[in-house]
């Protein structure tokens, strides 16, 4: 099976397929967790992972099963969440202008990073602890506000607010409903949901810019 199938295949099955790391690899699945959501949210070549839907999947398989600790969840993913967002700000920091200015990088679309600078533009700061809760621009916010310089304190106090509530509303809601029955008998459709509802703002916000930007017929 192909990288990608497997990626497509472990978001689908989350639920089945913590299980097994946590049966597989005890404690160590910690680490695992962390370094998903480390590179999600640090490495500008991961926006693809499954953050949100991560965080859902563990908090309820921690409550339908038991599989993993709930306070130690809340710490390692905001843990994560915080010294990604930090790496990528210095990433943008340094290198950043650099690549802002090329058509095409190998493992970056610059697509990608023009929604994130579209929606850092309009919310400014504010963009650090709103894009926690929207995939691809969490993964390329950091790296826009670095290449803007935005004053480092400032950016490490919505950087640690934001992660803390992003972690905490999806063990949350992975905490309140993991084990409604609904929710156990059709947990690929939640993730899907999860993705799609996501999903919606970052694209809503591209069109509306794209819209703007468009000539105007005569």
């Amino acid at each position: 099976m192909d990288p990608i199938s497997l990626l497509v295949d472990f978001i689908l099955h989350l639920d089945k397929n913590l299980d097994i790391m946590i049966q597989s690899y005890g404690i160590w699945t910690y680490v695992i967790l962390f370094v998903i959501v480390f590179c999600e949210t640090g490495l500008v070549a991961f926006p693809f992972l499954p953050g949100d839907s991560l965080i859902f999947a563990a908090s309820a398989l921690t409550v339908s099963l038991g599989s993993f600790n709930m306070f130690w969840l809340w710490v390692v993913f905001v843990t994560a969440a915080f010294v990604g967002d930090t790496a990528n700000y210095w990433i943008g920091y340094y290198i950043g202008p650099k690549i802002f200015t090329k058509e095409n990088v190998r493992f970056l679309k610059k697509e990608y990073l023009d929604r994130a600078h579209i929606f850092y533009e309009k919310h400014g700061g504010k963009t650090i602890v709103l894009a926690r809760f929207i995939p691809i621009i969490r993964t390329f916010a950091p790296f826009v506000a670095g290449i803007g310089k935005m004053n480092y304190f400032k950016f490490m106090v919505y950087n640690i607010s934001g992660g803390i509530v992003w972690v905490s509303l999806f063990l949350g809601a992975g905490y309140f409903f993991g084990n409604v029955p609904i929710v156990k008998d059709n947990f690929t459709l939640v993730v899907l949901a999860i993705i799609i509802i996501t999903l919606i703002p970052p694209f809503a916000e591209f069109y509306r810019h794209w819209r703007k930007k468009r000539p105007t017929q005569s």
